[in-house]
């Protein structure tokens, strides 16, 4: 998704939204397969807009804050974080309305949508920003053509203990999902059976919660300190 994020960055929403387009046609022919779930017409044709030409067109508003935010990298980044919770709204759409009864059981559509699709979503959506943050820091795309960013005096230091805290909260979010979305997941069939979430171990999940926060922190402070000191030197 970020080449769409950097096309939508440089040139606009407009093409921004053409080049999602365009990948959503992509994905949609890939994915033709599940339109063979489709009750009707109606829901087949629900599934292209809502699973596909929607949900991956709209990623094309992801430069909307370029001029609102100075900060290129931050701009990305929130722009990033902005189109994914888009295209997760879509998804859970889909999912409580077209795919109830068929994939998702009908009396908790909303629910099991909302969990199933956040499984994919969350650390997609960390990928992207975590990505679009890296590469605007890194190029400027500003110019007539894509030049390197100016260097900053970062030290070595700061950038390990910025990683180290984004790291902790990914590995945070992942124990917390495997954790408990794993003893929901019927091993034979691959569907979630939410009635069972009595057999998730919640002490796991809290404990990772709170180790990824507090370790998130912790970096973050020593990454500012060293930053700090890189300013002074």
């Amino acid at each position: 998704m970020v080449p769409i994020l950097i096309v939508a960055f440089r040139y606009g929403a407009k093409w921004g939204m053409l080049a999602g387009f365009v990948n959503a046609l992509i994905q949609l022919l890939l994915g033709m397969g599940t339109l063979s779930y489709a009750t009707s017409a109606v829901a087949a044709i629900a599934i292209i807009l809502l699973d596909y030409i929607f949900a991956f067109s709209f990623f094309g508003l992801a430069g909307i804050f370029k001029k609102q935010i100075k900060n290129d990298a931050v701009a990305a980044a929130v722009g990033a974080t902005f189109v994914c919770v888009i295209r997760y709204f879509f998804h859970v759409v889909s999912g409580c309305t077209v795919w109830a009864g068929i994939s998702i059981p009908t009396g908790a559509a909303l629910m099991y949508s909302l969990s199933y699709n956040a499984t994919y979503m969350i650390p997609e959506t960390i990928i992207n920003v975590v990505m679009a943050f890296w590469i605007f820091k890194t190029l400027d795309f500003n110019g007539e053509t894509i030049t390197i960013a100016k260097k900053t005096s970062v030290s070595a230091k700061t950038v390990i203990f910025s990683s180290l805290s984004i790291l902790s909260l990914v590995a945070a979010i992942v124990i917390d999902t495997v954790a408990f979305f794993m003893p929901l997941q019927n091993a034979e069939s691959g569907e979630f059976d939410f009635s069972q979430v009595s057999n998730v171990f919640f002490p796991l999940i809290i404990v990772a919660s709170i180790a990824g926060i507090v370790l998130c922190a912790v970096f973050q402070i020593l990454s500012i300190a060293s930053k700090k000191k890189s300013y002074k030197a």
